[in-house]
């Protein structure tokens, strides 16, 4: 018989085996200083591009008075307790009316953090007899939800409207031979690697060819699509086919938390019976607070999301204009697409750090196949235009010297280059 923790550290994993070279600089990298578009690493100044904070509201002066007041108020404690036994609040309760409302739905329960309240939404809405139909892309926590359940789950091509209905053809017929059951379908406002929204409206217009509930996960659409900033649906029209809209405090409002919304009904079913909030406390009221602060702004300060978009189209045309792949983006969410491998991928990166002082997110295999390339730029309302025209001059530069194979090397390199011309 093997000892458990002896087999585990054997095997580290495909990431974890680089750990000791890429601990403290990609995994793990320590920022430092205000949350902003510049900020310190490794005593460097650094453009960063890494940060969800779409809005700019992590450092935003009216944010910051308002978290600091909220915790002398009330501390960090207070409500104890999980909110069904001892942790509710009139405040609470009236974040969750008011984001109800902005979602245009009749209720809504707010959740701890987003990872673990969609991980536990699937579990409570799904039993052992239902089907799952989810898009190929869906986040990590979803697909972390589905592996709780039982019943059977169809996965379509991602944004293949074609593939959709091959499967919901599969679903609803074996819903039809189990003779009970029902079927839920999962997608995205936008998906948070390539940028594309979900296709939301055209699955909305399938609920009169097929039966089926809709979640949709909105992380990266709540604050940045639609005219009021309500998210995907409010952008595509289709709110209102919507039956759960779930989105996280952890980007546009650089907070913590989440919610659902949807009908009255199903939210008390769900407030009653989600394991993570029936036995986890309650958020904190200084976060509650900071977030009815957050909301308020950002339905208030419409200039926030459109300085969004005037930085997240500068950057996007200036890369198109220059010759780079950025996918079908049609959101703020900005990747960059090129083609090398592991080693030649670290040593750009490096080199848009240490010489460019660029600080942008790499993803490269397992996550994507190998041979390929993916930086993922997020950029804010609190960017600036020297900001934007520096990254643009840095990916041009090292652009060409990874085409011209100049980072081509046999191993990942040690976390330090030397300076180049730049």
């Amino acid at each position: 018989m093997a000892d458990i923790f002896e087999r585990l550290v054997k095997n580290y994993g495909p990431i974890g085996e680089h750990r000791d070279r890429s601990h403290g600089y990609f995994s793990f990298p320590r920022l430092e200083g205000e949350i902003s578009s510049n900020m310190k690493f490794n005593g460097k100044e650094m453009i960063v591009w890494s940060l969800n904070n779409y809005l700019g509201l992590a450092n935003h002066p009216e944010v910051r008075a308002t978290d600091t007041q909220a915790t002398a108020d009330w501390g960090l404690a207070y409500p104890m307790g999980a909110r069904m036994m001892s942790g509710n609040t009139t405040i609470h309760e009236e974040l969750e009316r008011r984001l109800a409302a902005f979602e245009n739905k009749e209720d809504a329960i707010l959740l701890n953090y987003g990872y673990q309240g969609m991980t536990s939404l699937i579990d409570a809405v799904c039993g052992r007899h239902d089907i799952i139909v989810y898009d190929a892309e869906c986040h990590a926590c979803i697909i972390d939800g589905m592996r709780m359940q039982l019943g059977h789950k169809f996965v379509f091509k991602h944004n293949d409207m074609d593939d959709f209905e091959k499967q919901m053809v599969r679903a609803t017929a074996l819903m039809e031979k189990q003779g009970q059951g029902g079927i839920l379908v999962i997608s995205e406002g936008i998906f948070g690697m390539a940028g594309d929204q979900g296709r939301l409206k055209e699955i909305v217009a399938l609920k009169q060819k097929y039966e089926f509930r809709l979640l949709v996960d909105d992380a990266h659409g709540f604050g940045t699509l639609g005219k009021t900033g309500a998210g995907a649906g409010e952008e595509q029209g289709c709110q209102d086919g919507i039956d759960l809209y779930f989105s996280t405090f952890a980007k546009s409002m650089a907070s913590i938390g989440a919610f659902v919304a949807g009908d009255k009904t199903i939210i008390d079913y769900i407030r009653y019976n989600i394991r993570s909030q029936i036995f986890a406390k309650s958020l904190p009221m200084a976060i509650v607070v900071g977030n009815l602060k957050r909301l308020e702004m950002l339905q208030t300060m419409p200039e926030l999301k459109e300085k969004l978009w005037q930085n997240a189209i500068k950057l996007q045309e200036g890369l198109k204009a220059r010759g780079f792949d950025i996918g079908n983006t049609n959101t703020a969410v900005t990747p960059v697409y090129m083609k090398g491998g592991l080693e030649e991928a670290t040593a750009m990166c490096m080199d848009l750090r240490e010489n460019f002082n660029v600080f942008a997110s790499i993803v490269v295999y397992p996550v994507i196949p190998k041979g390929h390339i993916i930086y993922r730029l997020i950029p804010s309302a609190v960017h600036t235009d020297e900001d934007i025209e520096t990254t643009l001059h840095a990916f041009e530069v090292t652009k060409k010297k990874l085409d011209a194979g100049e980072y081509k090397v046999d191993q990942i390199p040690d976390m330090h280059i030397a300076k180049s011309d730049v």
